[in-house]
């Protein structure tokens, strides 16, 4: 995979990638495994009405299939959908190509895949764009306004960036394998703006190595380390029981992370050891570690919560709530926290395998999604019941686990759910999810405060 020589600064508001990606409207004719540029129509001036765009949402609590997208040289490879992520238009859905499962994927080529939806002549199987890895892909996420360039994290610890409107070179940065680079799995990757230039961004890493990684891209192609954090057992706030490390290890692994949509240094970090952690990228205490690192590494906990009864898999801060976030793990358990006790507000059963995912809407203050182990998308609805789901839908046929989901920002009757048969289906969501009722962020404080006390 070559490397840009280009020195491209991180973020930088420019028009750039908007116009590698505004296009005159023409379909492209490229074949499967040539696929042809990432075509965002919606940016140029041919742009072409997608058949849900406007569109007011369905009534009643239903849930349609939009599309199922795949591409089949990943299936082909026995591939996972590890990631997915909606880009700054809202037009464009991209994922990652891994494996979950036990096994040393670190040599596995493997694929990120993006779909431009408001394209002319869409073809499920035929993404717009295809960019090949050199290691199982475990995530990313899209720049939140360069609508071509996404991030990504790699079973080998390696964390890139792509422009995927440049299908011949597409690859702006890599971090490489140095001694700053995670020595496990990375599990996500977060863009995050820069404390002095908020129109500029830098990629957080989060790995199984016990590290949470902030890099910048410089010139020559490269990611560059500009602060990072450690979780060690010791430095770790003793408000709640914590199982003794395995192996004499000293590290925590990360294995998924949130940010406040009310204090930009806020996070809350899921852990292998089943705990939640607050942390800050305040924090200036030095971590207690061994890691080699170009920066000197902080402890970033404040507070730790209450376990699930096995790793966490995702953790999701309420949009509409400072206090609220929710997690979901191995146990099948999403649980409600509020960031003032350590004790989960509610704890929710959802499957009796493993829960894999779980967000908040954008829109609604009272709904979240789960993705489960065994197949399903569960969408709840807080306001007509806490213990169960208002809907749910059967994503794959044979119950394979649903292994991530994202809502649509700008386009909000979508959600986009990635599974282990390597398929992205598209759901579209009813009226009844997007319209935000009367009094509902009252309700929404009414129960982090009566819960809490």
């Amino acid at each position: 995979m070559a490397t840009s020589a280009q020195p491209w600064q991180l973020g930088l508001a420019g028009s750039a990638g908007a116009e590698a990606l505004a296009t005159s409207g023409t379909s492209s004719t490229e074949g499967p495994e040539r696929p042809g540029p990432l075509q965002d129509e919606t940016l140029g001036v041919a742009s072409v009405p997608s058949q849900w765009r406007g569109v007011q949402g369905i009534r009643g609590e239903t849930v349609n299939c939009l599309h199922t997208l795949s591409y089949p040289p990943a299936q082909g490879q026995g591939l996972h959908v590890t990631g997915v992520s909606w880009n700054s238009t809202g037009s464009v859905v991209a994922c990652a190509y891994g494996r979950l499962d036990d096994g040393d994927w670190s040599t596995l080529r493997s694929f990120v895949c993006a779909w431009n939806l408001d394209r002319r002549g869409l073809s499920p199987q035929q993404p717009s764009a295809v960019v090949e890895v050199p290691s199982a892909a475990m995530c990313l996420a899209f720049h939140p306004t360069r609508p071509s360039h996404v991030a990504g994290g790699l079973y080998s610890g390696e964390v890139l960036v792509w422009d995927m409107s440049r299908p011949e070179d597409p690859l702006l940065w890599r971090t490489g394998l140095t001694d700053d680079t995670h020595t496990d799995p990375v599990y996500q990757v977060v863009w995050l703006p820069e404390p002095r230039h908020s129109h500029r961004f830098q990629v957080l890493s989060v790995a199984a190595d016990g590290k949470v990684l902030l890099w910048q891209g410089v010139g020559a192609g490269r990611l560059q380390l500009s602060a990072g954090f450690a979780l060690a057992v010791q430095q770790l706030p003793r408000n709640t029981k914590l199982k003794k490390p395995s192996r004499g290890e000293a590290e925590v692994g990360a294995t998924a992370v949130a940010f406040s949509s009310f204090d930009p240094s806020l996070f809350v970090l899921g852990t292998e050891g089943g705990f939640p952690l607050k942390c800050s990228l305040s924090a200036e205490e030095a971590a207690v570690t061994r890691m080699p690192s170009s920066v000197p590494l902080r402890a970033p906990a404040q507070f730790t919560f209450a376990p699930h009864g096995g790793p966490v898999y995702s953790v999701s801060c309420s949009p509409f709530h400072r206090n609220l976030f929710l997690s979901a793990g191995t146990d099948g358990h999403a649980h409600l926290y509020s960031m003032l006790q350590a004790q989960p507000l509610t704890s929710l059963q959802l499957s009796h395998k493993y829960l894999f995912a779980v967000r908040w809407s954008p829109v609604r203050p009272l709904v979240f999604a789960a993705a489960s182990g065994e197949g399903d998308v569960q969408l709840f609805d807080l306001q007509k019941s806490s213990q169960k789901p208002t809907v749910s839908v059967k994503q794959t046929e044979d119950e394979s686990p649903v292994y991530c989901l994202e809502f649509n920002c700008q386009q909000t009757q979508l959600l986009a759910a990635g599974d282990a048969k390597g398929t992205v289906k598209v759901w579209q969501l009813s009226s009844e999810f997007t319209e935000q009722g009367a009094r509902e962020t009252e309700l929404l404080d009414q129960l982090a405060s009566e819960v809490a006390s």
